[in-house]
């Protein structure tokens, strides 16, 4: 059977009128597969003439159906992944549609035989098929590839550089050795660079300096305005230290004698680092990424602190970011952020997470006789992500809090619960000052009773949020948890720090143009800062304004003049 327009083989929508013309199924049968299957292809949000009618092409979304987004009950969801399965295995069986895509011409098939590697076979698939459906015969060239990378996206298949990479290398390791493989050889997108020198090979002074500056930054030490600055974390101190790693390779790569690199004085020099930055920016393309912005910064920092370089080269150093700043590119969102605010502005999404805390907690009380420390454990969830929703605070922060230091009733057992930071315990040295209402409090002082003890495991601490062994909960491990079960109840996909980001673009929906009180809740130090990360977030607001506006203009229009 030819496969619908946009597909090379048949699609959903030929599954349903092959399954609808049936005699030999039951009528019941016939109405519950049709259903399932436009019901998934809704959840999928694709056209049913673009959802290929074969099961292996369908099993990896039909495992990922969630029931929550969809409105349905677990259950629900499980039959319609039966009824849709069992739909496309028939259609397999009884209408001989192929298993793994369209079928091969003879000459595509003789290729695709004789290449002996299972992993290029698999990588290969797909486009064979997609040249043989569409008549296509060796050798191909780059032209026939950029129609199948158009293909693959226009179904909703992974499409990008990685991707034609791995195809590529695959149909370049049979030129030669498969008989009769097309001797034209597909290009391969580059790759990040390897490390060519290893960071031993480079001069005792330039590792001696790095060493002394990396030191230095552990410690209490004076900024260029006199404020002392306090150590940084050692993740930090380590993302310097690859910093200048890279760019004292990539100064050696562009031609720079690595014997010559024997201190940060040479390595900082203006002529080396400008060539550095510049070829840093080359990689980029037109605009430089914050990465080279930020490396041209920090150059100038480690200028001024270790005092290697005068004061008229430093200067220079300075005209170098100056240039790379005001070439910036627009700051603001990355692509995946802001397509989750769209899902916490959809009406219904961000509640189903703020109700979350109390039918979690509800569930722990069910779990406690039978099962204590499971119980406690969803209560500490339950508790954390109640916290986060009206106190956004980083993953750092939320897992050190201490009872009596960071959280207090200042009134007295009576009064309300206070969150509170001192700059010190900030990232941005900023304070930070919470107050929780009755509902939180009754929330906490619940789990502070009957959960808390189980976790502490008799152990004298006073973390809010106690781990297996001593000290508080890994920060890695209670992410997870926290993330895995907001997905499992509601269907979104967040995670912690993106409490975060829903609470800027909750506070901007409520509150337009109010970028100082975001900076406030998020502990910004300053509120350029702010609009930077939510730059682009007026256009929503812009967008839902104006569909109000013209609703209530296509209300107004409707509107029978002559009715009372």
């Amino acid at each position: 059977m030819p496969g619908n327009a946009g597909l090379i083989e048949p699609s959903l929508d030929d599954a349903i009128e092959m399954i609808a013309a049936s005699t030999e199924l039951p009528n019941q049968t016939k109405r519950h597969w049709m259903t399932s299957v436009r019901q998934f292809a809704k959840v999928e949000d694709r056209p049913l003439g673009m959802i290929p009618a074969r099961y292996s092409a369908v099993r990896n979304d039909l495992a990922k159906w969630h029931h929550v987004p969809a409105g349905l009950t677990p259950k629900t969801v499980m039959n319609h992944r039966s009824n849709v399965k069992s739909a496309l295995l028939w259609l397999a069986q009884e209408k001989g549609i192929p298993e793994h895509g369209a079928p091969l011409s003879a000459e595509w098939e003789a290729l695709r035989a004789q290449v002996k590697d299972p992993l290029h076979r698999s990588r290969l698939s797909s486009f064979i098929r997609f040249c043989s459906a569409n008549n296509m015969t060796p050798p191909v060239d780059e032209v026939v590839v950029d129609k199948f990378m158009d293909y693959r996206a226009r179904c909703g298949k992974p499409a990008d550089a990685a991707f034609r990479r791995l195809l590529a290398r695959a149909w370049n390791a049979n030129v030669g050795t498969v008989p009769g493989w097309p001797k034209g050889r597909l290009e391969e997108p580059p790759v990040k660079s390897a490390v060519e020198i290893d960071w031993e090979e480079f001069h005792k002074g330039l590792k001696r300096d790095v060493d002394k500056y990396e030191d230095g930054l552990t410690r209490v030490r004076k900024g260029r305005t006199g404020r002392h600055i306090k150590p940084l974390r050692p993740a930090t101190i380590r993302a310097r230290r690859a910093e200048l790693q890279a760019a004292a390779r990539m100064a050696v790569k562009i031609g720079i004698p690595i014997e010559k690199l024997d201190s940060l004085r040479s390595m900082l020099n203006p002529k080396v680092a400008e060539k550095v930055l510049d070829s840093y920016w080359q990689k980029n393309g037109d605009q430089p990424k914050v990465y080279t912005i930020n490396l041209a910064r920090r150059f100038v920092a480690i200028a001024k602190e270790t005092k290697c370089l005068t004061d008229r080269d430093c200067e220079r150093l300075q005209d170098m970011w100056r240039r790379l700043y005001d070439e910036r590119p627009a700051e603001g969102l990355t692509n995946k952020n802001l397509e989750f605010l769209r899902k916490v502005l959809t009406p219904g999404v961000w509640s189903r997470v703020l109700k979350l805390p109390m039918a979690m907690m509800a569930e722990a009380r069910r779990c406690q006789q039978h099962a204590p420390i499971r119980a406690a454990v969803i209560a500490q969830m339950a508790v954390a992500i109640a916290i986060l929703a009206v106190a956004p605070v980083r993953l750092a922060n939320l897992t050190s809090i201490r009872l009596g230091t960071n959280l207090q009733k200042p009134d007295g057992p009576d009064s309300d619960y206070w969150l509170n930071f001192t700059p010190e315990d900030t990232k941005n040295n900023v304070r930070l000052e919470f107050v929780f209402k009755e509902y939180l409090t009754r929330l906490i002082d619940e789990y502070l009773r009957d959960y808390w003890p189980t976790l502490l495991r008799g152990r004298k601490e006073d973390y809010l949020f106690p781990g297996f062994r001593d000290g508080a909960k890994g920060k890695i491990s209670f992410s997870v948890q926290i993330s895995k079960r907001i997905y499992k109840a509601t269907g979104l996909k967040m995670t912690v720090h993106q409490f975060r980001h829903a609470a800027g673009v909750i506070i901007l929906k409520n509150r337009p143009g109010e970028f100082e009180l975001v900076r406030q809740i998020l502990g910004h130090r300053s509120i350029a800062t702010t609009m930077r990360c939510y730059v682009g977030l007026e256009t929503i607001q812009a967008s839902e304004i104006f569909t109000t506006m013209v609703m209530d203009e296509i209300g107004a229009n409707l509107t029978d003049p002559d009715e009372p």
